[in-house]
């Protein structure tokens, strides 16, 4: 009989079939029982209730030790879905003062998924939060009414000063996105949204504990399992110390109210920030408790743009508080000496093209240039630079060495200021002019403008800072941070990098002495204070959609800097007429404590000007 070898091929298809088949059943079961705790969770759920312990945030400090930031107790309403039984809804909504429209789709979010991406029946789900303690305490005498349900206590933020709201940030719900990409967090769990509550979360926030409750058959609670032995403590958050004077931010909000622009003050041996300020701003308490989203929306539609961090994210023309940045540049390249005079005869004139200036002495050096802000100076002295091709060849190549300098000061690019939003400003770079003009077709008329802080020139308030600082340090400085310490933890080191520009430092002390005399017999003259030397220098930013911007870069004192400050007011004319004023009024506060009496007038005038009129803004 001839054997059917067809028929034995089968027999060991069949028989791999089944190995197969058997293989696939036991990688899921391993899979069920081992690998995925879903079906291990729910039967834990039916025998013990694991409540979070929310830890208490970390405070925030200002420089002095004042308390900024601190917490106080909030009340979520909490339920185990499944533990619900039938209750009486109208009674409950009466109690919480909300309608039975709402409780539905509260119910309804919760068990969407999308929304609620860990929904399970078994565990507890966020239903209301932020109960003010009148209705915590009036359903807490209810509670018995309603089972399933429970009141979870939480941590809100509290301010003691109504001021810095872009400085702090404030904490919010999580989204479903902070969940899937932080398994730290649950559904109604809060986290830092902007400010350093944003950037500092993961130290602010500490570790969230767990209390574990044994069920009987039931499902009634019986007590703590084990006695608390399997509970783990909440870990507070790190307590925050900020390089912030938060008096001296109280009193730069103050001055800069009902205004449009913003106020950096550094302090220049540290980079810590001493003021960050935004106008118009807004009090943070408002992002805090049951009324935040109503009060989020209303400041977003605000035309004013109060959640707009003007002080890194406003990329302005900087104007004149550009020109020492140019002084530096044309000195250590030698293309002038502190005696090399260019003309001013009402401005710059070379061919067909002309930029104004204002009377003054003429021709002039660099100091006196710097002290007059005489625009023809700083024009002269870059078209020597960028027209010169027996030393660099094209002007294609003498604006990126032009252009390597500045980033080296701190422009182009962010700083790494330690919040979130900073923008880089825009420092043109030569391929940018060879799209527009061609290559090799372009000279230093074609992009006059920039000598002198015009032109395609952007720059945040805090770079205009940073260049103060800079030049206070006689030649280098600090990555600017809002942070100063973190409690038991060393900062990041990049944090407190110390920049040092490829410029030598006689140069900063010849501009330094330019500033000066701004301030002594120049255009910076209201910022001269009894006892106190301050170096300054005007900007008056041309502005293409209203009226010019005022700004003002100053530090002090002039031989031993603690200051260095940069403000920025749009549409507010000429720099002497708003900026220098509230510059020299922050330093004067800052480093006297107080304004004397024959400035009170100053003081008086900044406090009670508007200056949002010239802004075609409608005021909010």
């Amino acid at each position: 009989m001839r054997k059917d070898y067809n028929l034995e091929k089968r027999k060991y298809v069949i028989g791999g079939f089944i190995v197969i088949i058997v293989l696939i059943y036991l990688i899921r079961l391993f899979n069920l029982q081992v690998l995925d705790s879903r079906y291990k969770d729910d039967a834990d759920s039916n025998a013990f209730l694991r409540k979070a312990i929310f830890p208490s945030r970390g405070v925030i400090y200002d420089r002095n030790g004042n308390v900024v930031v601190y917490n106080r107790p909030a009340y979520d309403i909490m339920m185990i879905p499944k533990d619900v039984h039938p209750f009486d809804t109208l009674d409950f909504c009466r109690t919480l003062n909300i309608s039975p429209e709402q409780l539905k789709k509260r119910f309804s979010d919760m068990k969407d998924k999308r929304l609620n991406p860990g929904y399970s029946s078994y565990s507890p789900q966020t239903l209301l939060t932020h109960l003010s303690p009148e209705d915590y305490g009036k359903l807490q005498e209810k509670m018995y009414r309603f089972p399933g349900f429970f009141i979870q206590k939480r941590i809100l933020r509290e301010y003691n000063y109504h001021c810095a709201a872009n400085v702090l940030g404030n904490i919010r719900e999580v989204s479903p996105t902070d969940i899937e990409r932080d398994p730290y967090y649950s559904r109604g769990d809060y986290t830092g949204d902007l400010g350093v509550e944003r950037s500092y979360e993961k130290y602010l926030r500490g570790e969230k504990g767990e209390e574990i409750l044994i069920r009987d058959a039931r499902g009634q609670i019986q007590g703590r399992f084990e006695d608390g032995a399997r509970d783990k403590k909440a870990i507070s958050g790190k307590n925050l110390t900020l390089g912030i004077d938060i008096e001296l931010q109280e009193y730069a909000e103050q001055l800069m109210r009902n205004k449009i622009g913003a106020v950096v003050a550094i302090e220049p041996a540290t980079g810590e920030i001493l003021a960050m300020v935004t106008s118009p701003s807004y009090d943070p308490s408002l992002l805090v408790g049951r009324e935040r989203g109503k009060n989020y929306a209303a400041l977003r539609s605000n035309p004013q743009k109060p959640l707009l961090d003007r002080s890194i994210q406003g990329a302005y023309p900087p104007g004149s508080t550009f020109k020492p940045s140019q002084g530096l540049i044309l000195l250590q390249e030698g293309i002038i000496n502190l005696s090399t005079p260019f003309p001013c005869y009402r401005g710059y004139i070379n061919g067909g093209l002309r930029v104004g200036c204002h009377p003054h002495g003429s021709p002039i050096p660099l100091k006196p240039a710097l002290q007059t802000s005489c625009n023809a100076f700083f024009c002269w002295g870059f078209k020597a630079m960028i027209d010169r091709r027996s030393k660099y060849g094209t002007p294609a190549k003498a604006f990126e060495v032009w252009k390597n300098y500045l980033v080296e000061l701190g422009y182009g690019y962010r700083l790494g200021v330690d919040i979130p939003g900073e923008s880089r400003g825009f420092i043109p770079n030569a391929k940018f002019y060879n799209k527009i003009y061609g290559e090799d077709r372009w000279s230093a008329n074609s992009i006059i403008s920039v000598s002198i802080g015009q032109g395609e020139i952007l720059a945040t308030p805090l770079q205009i800072a940073n260049l103060g600082a800079t030049i206070a340090n006689r030649g280098w400085y600090v990555t600017p941070h809002i942070v100063k310490e973190i409690q038991d933890t060393v900062l990041e080191p990049e944090k407190l990098t110390r920049h040092q520009p490829h410029i030598d430092r006689q140069h900063f002390e010849a501009v330094a002495e330019g500033m000066r005399m701004a301030v002594t017999g120049g255009t910076c003259r209201l910022a001269n204070l009894r006892d106190v030397e301050v170096c300054g220098k005007t900007g008056t930013a041309q502005n293409p959609h209203g009226r010019d911007h005022s700004v003002f870069l100053g530090f002090a004192p002039y031989h031993d800097p603690k200051i260095a400050i940069c403000v920025y007011v749009e549409n507010a004319g000429f720099g002497a007429t708003f900026g220098v004023p509230i510059g020299s009024l922050l330093i004067e506060k800052y480093l006297k404590g107080s304004i004397a009496d024959d400035r009170k007038y100053i003081e008086d005038r900044m406090l009670n000007s508007n200056t949002i009129i010239y802004s075609g803004v409608k005021k909010h």
